[in-house]
């Protein structure tokens, strides 16, 4: 039995979420963790967390930023995916309490100073006022006039008199 601290499941999740399609970026691992509506940890359990999950070979770290291994990576794409931001983390928790480690892994390792970086530049680019892309779009209020190409209706004839 390993120990499941309480901010490994949602670094889990957040590696999930920002590692789709290459190794995710500090910053685009904190942009996850905003995207789950939670707040994000201290520096420090930043740094902690991601090695914990490395040594029991759920990431793998490099140059290039931190990423799900295979066993990471089947157990991410078991979790419900239709929750909101804590229940993803309930259940992500429960998976890593049934989840067995092999053997032992190389750490991920992520400087301090550097995830101080990429948490500063979250909060900047959230200051901005660049749009957020994730966030979706407010629906229009309704209008009643007529949209290009739709067929329109004619106004009935007048009533006659006799």
């Amino acid at each position: 039995m390993h120990p499941i601290h309480d901010h490994d499941p949602l670094f889990l999740l957040a590696v999930g979420l920002a590692a789709k399609r290459r190794p995710a970026e500090l910053v685009e691992i904190v942009a996850a963790i905003d995207f789950l509506q939670i707040k994000v940890p201290l520096e420090q359990r930043f740094v902690d967390s991601l090695a914990r999950l490395g040594v029991v070979g759920l990431l793998v770290g490099d140059a290039a930023g931190v990423a799900l291994s295979p066993a990471g990576m089947a157990l991410f794409q078991a979790l419900p995916k239709q929750e909101d931001g804590e229940a993803r983390v309930y259940a992500a928790k429960q998976a890593l309490v049934d989840y067995v480690p092999g053997a032992e892994q190389a750490p991920v390792v992520v400087e301090l100073a550097a995830v101080s970086e990429a948490i500063a530049a979250h909060r900047a680019a959230a200051a901005s006022r660049a749009k957020n892309l994730l966030v979706p779009k407010p629906k229009a209020a309704e209008t009643s006039k007529a949209r290009p190409g739709q067929r329109q209706r004619k106004p009935m004839p007048a009533r006659r008199k006799r």
